[in-house]
């Protein structure tokens, strides 16, 4: 008997094409904690240079099955627009990372762009890693969760890592564009507004025909998003853009070039983990354009899979001499 598929968003919907998967589907298809929620190909747009980076080979692996003692903590920077950006998504990322790896020591931080003290801060929570640690050995390995560049963000956790002294890493998750890509296309379906599988034809209305991936973090986070909306475009049959929630190209810039190609039902899809972004700014581009909108993508399986990569990744560098 062939295989069954439900047409119905949730987190038991539609299994997906692609050639990076989640673990599991239930996994793939986690719904984010809370609120709702390319370029084209030959689009002539400008947009800025991405930094394409593959998420396999010899020097990026998943995190081990069995972590030395005394192995580095991987924090969770959140670069948090509110006083809630420890909770909601980012708790329910930590959990999963937390079960699937017991012997993780791993903490979440918010970024301190202003420097106040803060225990929850990233300062503080580097600090005490490096303190149950050996003088000297490497304490932490930072993971900003986001999934695109954000400049901002990075400064801030070198100067906090210089002030705190402790010998930690930064990981990095964006320009993995395949598993973002995969997880836009179900948030997308999730809300109706992508077929859940265009392979299989199956007989699904949507509410779209043209999306933006909105991003935060200037117009290098474009860059990057607009490879992943390129594959995208590719999964769905659609023109796909990329735009800035905060930079130039904006939202409307990137409807009104869809809608000189003759697009009239425009979607949004948040590429954004969600802390990062502010979600009234998000409803707001939105209603500018007279647009639905998908759900950030939250702890959906591909993130949480991109995280573990990053953690893996300078490991693997900090067991490798010279590096």
């Amino acid at each position: 008997m062939p295989p069954q598929f439900s047409t119905e968003p949730g987190p038991q919907g539609a299994e997906f094409p692609g050639s990076a998967q989640p673990d599991t589907d239930a996994l793939a298809r986690r719904q984010p904690g809370t609120g709702p929620f390319a370029r084209q190909p030959g689009s002539a747009a400008r947009q800025p240079t991405a930094r394409l980076i593959a998420p396999g080979g010899r020097h990026r692996r998943p995190m081990p099955a069995s972590l030395p003692e005394g192995a580095p903590a991987l924090v969770l920077a959140v670069p948090s627009v509110g006083e809630d950006g420890l909770a909601g998504v980012t708790a329910e990322i930590a959990t999963v990372l937390r079960v699937d790896n017991p012997a993780l020591d791993l903490r979440t931080a918010r970024i301190d762009h202003g420097g106040r003290s803060d225990p929850s801060g990233i300062r503080a929570v580097l600090a005490d890693a490096a303190a149950r640690r050996p003088a000297g050995a490497p304490s932490a390995v930072v993971v900003p969760q986001v999934v695109t560049p954000h400049p901002a963000a990075f400064r801030a956790l070198r100067e906090a890592i210089t002030a705190s002294g402790a010998n930690a890493r930064i990981g990095e998750v964006f320009n993995t564009n395949a598993l973002l890509a995969e997880a836009l296309h179900h948030r997308l379906a999730d809300a109706g507004l992508a077929r859940a599988d265009r392979v299989r034809m199956f007989s699904i209305t949507t509410s779209a025909d043209g999306i933006i991936l909105a991003t935060v973090g200037g117009e290098e986070a474009v860059g990057t998003a607009s490879v992943t909306a390129f594959l995208l475009a590719a999964r769905l049959a659609l023109p796909v853009m990329a735009a800035s929630l905060d930079a130039k190209p904006t939202i409307e810039e990137a409807a009104a070039q869809l809608e000189g190609m003759g697009v009239t039902r425009i979607a949004l899809a948040p590429c954004v983990v969600g802390p990062e972004a502010d979600p009234a700014a998000i409803e707001e581009a939105a209603a500018a354009i007279g647009a639905k909108c998908a759900a950030p993508l939250g702890a959906h399986g591909n993130v949480i899979k991109l995280i573990s990569l990053a953690y893996g990744q300078v490991l693997s560098q900090l067991e490798t001499p010279g590096t």
